[in-house]
């Protein structure tokens, strides 16, 4: 995702981040090798008997991949139209933890790898996920040689599959209701299968029974939230928003109508999913692309003369409007929204996104041959392909005739350039420019203007944190908005001020729509009151065994995060995560760091205890972990190795430096001279007692080799509760009693610091 960024520091300033945040597992410049063992020699019949009588039962194999072992997974066949049982070469589903329970491999639990049965150029899933994720959330995907029993197979697409991991990662959440419209069997040409098709009180099987065949329910429960939304899109469509994410609709849509994607809703209703995120929104997913860019051509009658499917040349001039009209099953996905005209207009403006972006531009084409380079020699050594190698190498250019004939990718989107540039709304935009806003902080609130030629109306659409809902108003060009004068083609707009915006404008005349960013709302705008280098991620202690526990007396890890600046920092929309593929994994609460402090987060995944808790630990054998705004944009982030038992890494110089290993300094500064190598103090005596106390405590130094020390006691939660500067006498020594009877009971950190040194002791209070 790319988010743009309008950062406050001490004047806006408008530029654009991305960040890449793709698993390596499913790095497309990656062939992965995976290796199934069989026990049974006959598994191949085994597994054909188990599709032929639609059994979802798997036969249990172990697996390598990429030389990692794992015992006891479960193999079935995936999807429908893919497998032949009279071939080897057959998709695969494979579920990681079929009979272990939490076993992953680096937190996959299932592979999808797809034959490419339907697709000479080997390309058309890994090219289509790839389009898809600049404008929703979508699976990754590459490629990956498959061998059983020490045979190849050969080369399959590997897919991320779209479970609770990936929901986690998208939508913040995993255990919401998550539907796949996947209908069982699937009727065709002329039944409705997925299409969200409301069955009415007469029928025989009103109740859910009447969706049993046509949606599976993937979450523990579901079935009355899924007929809650059909029932809301068909009878109730003005309440529509408050059920389903109308915009991530229509950018599913515009992506199948712009890449001939039928084997989706538009065609035969089916391959997709529904995820229902905390505001109890219904989010589309795109599922099963190994078929676009018209390889799969059967369709509704709206589409097609349904008998026989469309030629390659009415897939050139598919109408994106067509169902409108005429469809032989209802598809209220689509008849029910794209009537309303502001949403035809965004949906048409989303197919020019996705057109100008990767087709016009010619992006498509320079990424599909690099991806059919990466796989070549591969490709050449895949004897169970179901094609030529020159078929492979053609079919990104020209039609390949074999099963059916397959349009090459190249001469089907120059066609469908030519035929969207002409279609009645997809041109004649506005157009939008120099967004700018004035300085955060300045007052209870922010300005954000806009030139927008060429349009009618405009609003602007803001929130304050990742996966919330947008809040839209109106922009006027009325001369009361800090737009300048009436009619300037200037349109302002005020929002209350926060410490992260996210926002996004759309115009519209009466022809077409604009957006601003154009892959709004899955990209957005971004003014943020912080400089990214005020805080820090400056210590981390990833084996907590004896040195500090929690106030739960768990011996938990912990990241520190330190204040650089001068002023406090406000945490609200900023994100811990030790996943890259899901920045925003651990949200900060509205809490404040003051300058030149720190804040302890503990890493242990008990989110429900007192205090700041992650929902993540941290490996003592080595990771990351990252700090960001927005969910996507990197404050700070380190990698680490394997860490030792009580011993933190951490930064030196204090909030700025490299990490080392040192002695661990728990919300206090970080000295480098204490590591673990060193003996604290040069030798030097210290004693605290009595330990533990509920009254005074003594803290007694000797033959110490400085002057002047600093005395300090935190608690648990990383906050200074004593503080105070000595100095020792003219022998080095110092004594000093501390009064800690108005502390509260519990554990708490008493460190001595020197200009070079420091001593850090656990404190009872009881």
């Amino acid at each position: 995702m790319k988010i743009y960024i309008l950062i406050t520091i001490f004047s806006a300033l408008f530029l654009s981040v991305k960040v890449q945040a793709q698993s390596d597992f499913y790095n497309p410049s990656a062939i992965r090798v995976l290796k199934l063992y069989f026990s049974q020699p006959n598994w191949d019949h085994l597994l054909d008997s188990l599709f032929s009588l639609g059994q979802d039962d798997r036969l249990m194999a172990s697996i390598n991949i990429d030389g990692t072992h794992l015992d006891s997974v479960g193999v079935r066949y995936k999807g429908y139209s893919s497998v032949d049982t009279t071939r080897v070469k057959n998709p695969l589903n494979i579920d990681l933890d079929f009979l272990k329970a939490d076993q992953d491999y680096y937190g996959i639990i299932k592979l999808k790898l797809s034959n490419v049965i339907h697709d000479p150029s080997f390309i058309r899933e890994v090219l289509s996920y790839e389009i898809a994720r600049k404008y929703m959330p979508a699976s990754k995907a590459n490629f990956a040689y498959v061998y059983v029993n020490d045979t190849l197979l050969g080369l399959y697409t590997n897919v991320e599959a779209v479970d609770k991991r990936f929901a986690e990662t998208h939508f913040g959440s995993r255990d919401n209701c998550y539907i796949k419209g996947s209908p069982n069997p699937l009727i065709y040409p002329l039944g409705s299968n997925s299409n969200l098709q409301y069955y009415t009180p007469d029928t025989a099987c009103y109740d859910t029974t009447c969706y049993l065949p046509y949606y599976d329910v993937e979450s523990d429960y579901g079935w009355t939230d899924l007929v809650n939304l059909i029932d809301t899109l068909n009878n109730n469509t003005g309440n529509i928003e408050k059920i389903l994410n109308v915009d991530r609709t229509l950018w599913m849509l515009a992506f199948d109508y712009s890449l001939v994607n039928l084997d989706s809703y538009i065609g035969y209703a089916q391959n997709y999913y529904m995820y229902m995120d905390d505001h109890k929104i219904f989010n589309p997913v795109l599922w099963d692309l190994n078929m676009s860019f018209g390889s799969f051509r059967l369709s509704d009658g709206g589409t097609s003369a349904y008998s026989g499917g469309i030629t390659i040349a009415k897939a050139k001039i598919l109408n994106p409007l067509g169902l409108l009209t005429f469809s032989v099953s209802p598809r209220p996905l689509i008849k029910k929204i794209l009537v309303d005209p502001m949403w035809k207009k965004m949906y048409l403006a989303h197919m020019r996104t996705i057109i100008y972006e990767n087709f016009v531009s010619g992006e498509y084409y320079t990424r599909g041959q690099q991806l059919q380079a990466t796989i070549d020699s591969c490709v050449q050594n895949d004897y169970n392909k179901f094609y030529s190698y020159s078929d492979f190498t053609n079919n990104i250019d020209t039609t390949v005739s074999a099963m059916i004939d397959y349009p090459g990718i190249k001469d089907l989107m120059e066609a469908r350039i030519d035929y969207l540039n002409t279609f009645s709304g997809f041109l004649g935009q506005p157009v939008i420019s120099d967004v700018t806003n004035t300085p955060v902080g300045s007052s209870f609130e922010i300005w954000i203007t806009a030139k927008v030629s060429n349009a009618d109306t405009c609003f602007l659409a803001y929130r304050y944190i990742t996966n919330d809902l947008f809040t839209k108003i109106s922009m006027f060009d009325d001369g009361n908005h800090q737009d300048g004068v009436a009619g300037d083609s200037i349109f302002g707009a005020s929002i209350p001020t926060g410490n992260s915006v996210q926002f996004y404008l759309y115009a519209q005349n009466v022809t077409a729509g604009m957006f601003s960013p154009e892959r709004a709302e899955y990209e957005y705008h971004l003014i943020q009151n912080t400089n990214p280098s005020d805080i820090v991620i400056n210590e981390i202690m990833a084996i907590n065994k004896t040195f500090i526990p929690d106030q739960n007396n768990g011996y938990d890890d912990w990241i520190e995060i330190y204040n650089n600046s001068s002023g406090s920092v406000n945490m609200l929309g900023k994100y811990l995560s030790d996943n890259v593929s899901n920045l925003n994994k651990w949200a900060f609460p509205d809490t404040s760091i003051s300058a030149h402090s720190y804040l302890i987060i503990w890493a242990d995944n008990e989110t429900t205890q007192h205090g700041l808790h992650s929902n993540f630990k941290l490996s003592g054998s080595g990771e990351a972990v990252y700090l960001s705004y927005s969910g996507n944009n990197v404050i700070d982030g380190v990698t680490f190795q394997q860490q030792k038992q009580d011993t933190t890494y951490g930064r030196y110089p204090n909030g700025t430096g490299t990490f080392n290993f040192m002695r661990p300094s728990f919300s206090a500064i970080n000295w480098p001279h204490v590591s673990v190598n060193m003996v604290p103090f040069n030798n030097s005596s210290i004693s605290v007692f009595p330990n533990p106390s509920d009254n005074v405590i003594n803290v007694i130094f000797k033959n110490g080799k400085e002057k002047k020390y600093l005395i300090e006691i935190v608690n648990t939660n990383g906050m200074l509760v004593y503080k105070e500067n000595i100095e020792s006498n003219f022998n080095g020594s110092l004594q000093k009693s501390i009064d800690v009877s108005q502390l509260q009971s519990g554990m708490y950190i008493l460190r001595v610091v020197s200009e070079s040194s420091a001593y850090n002791t656990k404190l009872m209070i009881y």
